[in-house]
């Protein structure tokens, strides 16, 4: 890096410094162009852009076993049973072919369409970019019965490709650890988060058995802490795993596997009792959170067909008013999930699918699926359309409710819910505003607030629970109207109810600040679940954060010190040393402004954690399962993930 340095310092913004900056030493300098950011998610995208290269060799037909290893220090190990990375002497190079792989930017198999006609990885940045980013990285290859090995530092090689021995296995084994000088945020990995996405590609990738072993945890057997995930039915299983907490309008999950047009179509769709729509798409084992053509194919081909079935059975002679496309979607979790030899990427994150063709083959997929099981299932097929005749009668109560909040948004300052205490500053960029729960605590925020930039909206008790409610509802709510009225936030027409317009957002930060409690807590999902069913653009762009405020007050003499959880009072306790008065905060109230300000509203010592959402179909599960009518999957969830709860489901 410091010659690159040097080449800029010397001969300036030129075509050599260009160069200078090409491959590995690039990827140094700018890792966030290459893997999005290095913070958490980052750390997480290294792994699986080594998985990538085993899912494509599954893919292909060579690799049935992948494991994933987080061993004690936080280093990875993935290993798997396919060809091996191949070791000859690659002739362009002039160097093994496994150094190219680890070592060149855009070198790989998946290049080459003869070994991969469909790749997982394939906007991905491969192993290379791994290997850069890491302090330290070893490949082992066991290939034609021997065994193969090349070890690197922060990607370059430090020997040239060896034999070891000899070998009766086949496959690939890669260990690295990250460079902490480039995370420098954090170099643990989060289990759940690793689980959560080799589920995913079990799912995705039928047949393939994941195992992700945890080093650094013993079960009370003595083994590690680990799961294998496998998958015979593929998407059908997703769909169930998906929807464990929902109602089922139907006894079976509607499905389709197959070839159109020369691309690979997966889908699996249900109604439930619920009033989410719930589309999940993938491009080459890529969550597509921002749609794109199959996606598009996926709603024209249901559209068209139910409306064709309904309209013939007669069912909708007595309705006086057109369903629209959303009516369709009401109730359904669905996941489309599609192979592109060449997909095209486009959106703000590069993850909406752009090719054209696909759209046509996936509605024709669609079409034929869904066609084919109306015509087998007549009293599924009837129990869908009454439900879609519901969520028509229902959208055109909501679109009078959407108007009313509409028509508040858009109104000057005076049409501002009368307990938002706004703030000064015009900025949007520049301002924050705290949800809080109650006129207590609300009145202890307006008072510490710096008033400048930060906004309180005290909330009355517990909002609405949204995963319950029917739309018009939602938009009836006297709290949830004052959320959208104070946000200034509108929402989309009729024809795209589901798009959120946020040019006019009036605050950049929005805070959710509830007591630190289980009351707290369920206010604060209560929130959440709203913003992720009815406003997840914001969350999407970073503007939606939770304040922490402390547990405890350690006080001693003239010393005193705020903790967060048990074991930082007690640290605190053991520095103070002696008999210490430790005061416990049941809620925001009790602490006066100045406290409140210090603790957690102060942008120099407060801690903020922004929400984002690392795996959608994660988030929908967990959302829909925690704030469900199912007691028991939240009882175990809950008594799982909470350091302190008393359950009373």
């Amino acid at each position: 890096m410091s010659e690159a340095k040097e080449e800029f310092n010397k001969h300036g913004y030129s075509a050599d410094s260009i160069q200078a900056l090409e491959g590995m030493e690039h990827v140094r300098m700018r890792p966030s162009m290459y893997i999005g950011d290095v913070g958490v998610r980052g750390l997480h995208h290294l792994v699986y852009e080594v998985v990538d290269n085993s899912i494509d060799e599954a893919l292909a037909g060579h690799c049935n076993n992948i494991t994933v290893i987080i061993n004690e220090d936080n280093a990875i190990t993935v290993e798997d049973d396919g060809r091996g990375i191949p070791v000859d002497l690659h002739k362009k190079e002039g160097i093994s072919a496994l150094e190219v792989v680890m070592t060149k930017i855009g070198a790989g198999g998946k290049f080459d369409k003869d070994s991969y006609k469909v790749s997982g990885g394939l906007h991905g940045v491969g192993v290379s970019c791994v290997n850069a980013l890491s302090e330290h990285l070893k490949a082992t290859v066991h290939r034609d019965g021997k065994v193969w090995e090349q070890e690197y530092e922060r990607g370059k090689s430090l020997y040239p490709v060896k034999n070891t021995g000899e070998t009766d296995k086949r496959g690939t084994i890669v260990t690295f650890k990250p460079d902490p000088t480039i995370f420098q945020q954090t170099l643990e990995y989060s289990y759940d988060t690793l689980a959560s996405r080799m589920r995913e590609l079990a799912y995705l990738n039928k047949g393939i058995t994941i195992h992700l072993v945890d080093r650094r945890a013993k079960k009370e057997d003595g083994e590690f802490e680990g799961e294998t995930f496998h998958s015979e039915e593929g998407l059908k299983e997703f769909i169930k795993y998906l929807d464990a907490t929902r109602e089922p309008l139907m006894n079976d999950v509607i499905s389709f596997e197959g070839e159109k047009n020369g691309v690979p179509v997966e889908v699996a769709m249900v109604y439930n009792t619920s009033y989410a729509e719930n589309l999940h798409s993938y491009v080459n084992n890529i969550n597509t959170h921002e749609g794109g053509t199959h996606l598009s194919g996926f709603r024209r081909g249901l559209t068209h067909t139910l409306k064709k079935y309904a309209d013939e059975s007669g069912m909708l002679d007595k309705l006086k008013f057109d369903i629209a496309g959303d009516d369709f979607r009401e109730g359904l979790t669905a996941i489309v999930s599609v192979k592109v030899a060449e997909p095209q990427f486009e959106g703000q994150t590069k993850t909406k699918l752009g090719n054209r063709e696909v759209s046509a083959c996936v509605s024709q997929a669609v079409s034929e699926m869904l066609a084919d099981y109306l015509e087998e299932h007549p009293d599924d097929a009837k129990t869908i359309v009454q439900k879609v005749i519901l969520a028509a009668q229902a959208r055109h109560a909501a679109q009078k409710a959407r108007e009313m909040v509409q028509r508040k948004t858009v109104m000057s300052i005076g049409g501002l819910p009368g307990k938002l205490s706004d703030c000064s500053e015009q900025d949007p960029a520049k301002c924050e505003v705290f949800l809080v729960e109650g006129d207590s605590a609300g009145g202890t925020a307006k008072q510490g607030r710096d008033r400048a930039f930060q906004a309180i909206l005290p909330l009355r008790g517990k909002i609405l629970n949204v995963e319950k409610a029917m739309s018009h509802k939602v938009f009836e709510n006297e709290e949830i109207k004052n959320i959208f009225t104070a946000l200034g936030v509108t929402i989309g027409t009729e024809e795209d109810s589901k798009a959120l317009n946020l040019s006019k957002l009036r605050y950049h930060k929005i805070v959710i600040m509830c007591d630190a409690d289980i009351d707290g807590s369920h206010i604060a999902t209560l929130i959440l679940t709203f913003f992720f069913r009815y406003m997840k653009e914001l969350i999407e762009e970073g503007h939606v954060y939770i304040a922490t405020p402390p547990l405890y007050l350690v006080k001693k003499g003239n010393k005193k010190s705020y903790a967060w959880n048990d074991k930082e009072r007690d640290r605190i306790a053991e520095e103070f040393g002696g008999s210490v008065n430790v005061q416990r905060y049941k809620g925001l109230g009790e602490m006066n402004a100045e406290q409140l300000w210090d603790t957690t509203m102060n942008p120099e010592f407060r801690t903020l954690r922004m929400v984002q959402i690392d795996n959608g179909t994660e988030a929908d599960r967990i959302f829909s399962m925690l704030m469900g009518d199912e007691v028991p999957p939240r009882r175990e969830f809950i008594e799982k993930n909470a350091v302190y709860a008393n359950i009373d489901a």
